[in-house]
């Protein structure tokens, strides 16, 4: 009786055996199959920002310094590769030095009706944010808001914007997307590479200690501008020859001169004092002794060669503006026929006459 127990016991683990390999096989083919025909998101992927939705990040980051600010960002997605961004629309949301609370769906809602009666019926392809002065990278709070957006949309994005290092002509600025856990867990690439188009920046030591790679990946940005956007960019702080003829306030001027003068005698007099000490003081003290304090001499002749060119100019701009007051007082004092029958010297003799009054 024990053997024929025994027997059963073998044959009923060997049964539970089989039944448990069976099982880990059809799921390992499972996760295969998986691995095989899940559609990755490429490389050469693309955020086309307009020159309208940049300005309009860029204002309102800077106008919630030091806090952070974040938006909505509006557009549509073309095709694999590419997302298009026209618009953005700011949140009221209230943000502290490192995070932003989540996103106010009845906001939203009552400002996409109001775009739509507006003409603009594009989706919502993702949020903004700022990070004024540290940087383009996630949070945890920015990971958790991320995750709410990619449950509603698989491709939304999750632009980083920083406007306090953004400069003229260089704008610091990302966009980042999450990683999929199951594609880590699985073995597998984020994304795949099809395309040698495509170009990112260089991610920051800060970027990477907070999980560049690891938790989220990085995205291409490019700024796509129509010709009409390009001329109104450029001639947007374009400078018209007549600037140089507009005069300014006299007391103004005045003023700014007598400031000018006196930081010229004291330059002076600072330079009399460093020739003394030059005389007085060794070779050794000499070396240290003016380290990091300013130059005397240079902005004694920088500001003075400014304050001279400054009243040259200023001086053109009078004579100028008196010889074409005086022609047109001259043309409306005197009738045109008269005006035009008048000898040579009779006409030069009023000239002489108002130049000297």
């Amino acid at each position: 009786m024990c053997y024929e127990e025994s027997a059963l016991d073998d044959a009923e683990r060997d049964f539970i055996m089989e039944q448990y390999d069976a099982e880990m096989r059809g799921y390992v083919a499972e996760l295969l199959n998986i691995k095989q025909d899940t559609n990755l998101v490429d490389n050469s992927e693309t955020v086309y920002i307009s020159s309208l939705a940049l300005l309009k990040m860029l204002r309102h980051g800077r106008a919630g310094v030091p806090m952070e600010v974040m938006g909505l960002m509006l557009g549509e997605f073309v095709d694999d590769y590419t997302v298009k961004v026209v618009d953005v629309f700011a949140m009221p949301q209230s943000g502290t030095g490192v995070s932003v609370e989540a996103v106010d769906p009845v906001f939203q809602t009552k400002m996409m009706d109001m775009l739509k009666q507006t003409g603009r019926h594009e989706t919502v392809v993702g949020w903004y944010h700022s990070h004024p002065g540290f940087g383009c990278w996630l949070s945890s709070v920015d990971i958790s808001t991320q995750q709410s957006f990619e449950s509603l949309t698989a491709r939304a994005v999750a632009v980083v914007v920083d406007p306090i290092q953004s400069v003229k002509g260089k704008v610091v600025i990302d966009a980042f997307r999450l990683i999929n856990p199951q594609t880590l867990m699985l073995g597998q690439e984020p994304r795949q590479t099809t395309s040698n188009l495509g170009h990112l920046n260089k991610p920051s030591i800060q970027a990477l200690i907070h999980g560049l790679n690891r938790h989220y990946y990085s995205i291409g940005i490019n700024y796509r501008k129509t010709g009409l956007e390009e001329n109104m960019l450029m001639n947007l702080h374009k400078h018209v020859w007549t600037e140089a003829l507009q005069m300014s306030d006299f007391k103004e001027e005045g003023k700014h001169n007598e400031d000018r003068l006196k930081r010229l005698v004291g330059l002076a007099e600072g330079y009399e004092k460093r020739v003394k000490e030059e005389t007085e003081l060794t070779k050794d003290q000499l070396k240290t002794r003016y380290v990091g304090k300013l130059d005397p001499k240079k902005h004694l002749e920088d500001v003075g060669q400014q304050l001279i060119e400054d009243n040259i100019v200023s001086v053109s701009r009078q004579m100028i503006d008196k010889e074409a007051s005086m022609a047109k007082s001259n043309e409306n004092s005197l009738p045109n026929g008269h005006q035009n029958g008048k000898p040579n010297g009779q006409a030069n003799g009023n000239m002489e006459v108002d130049e000297e009054l």
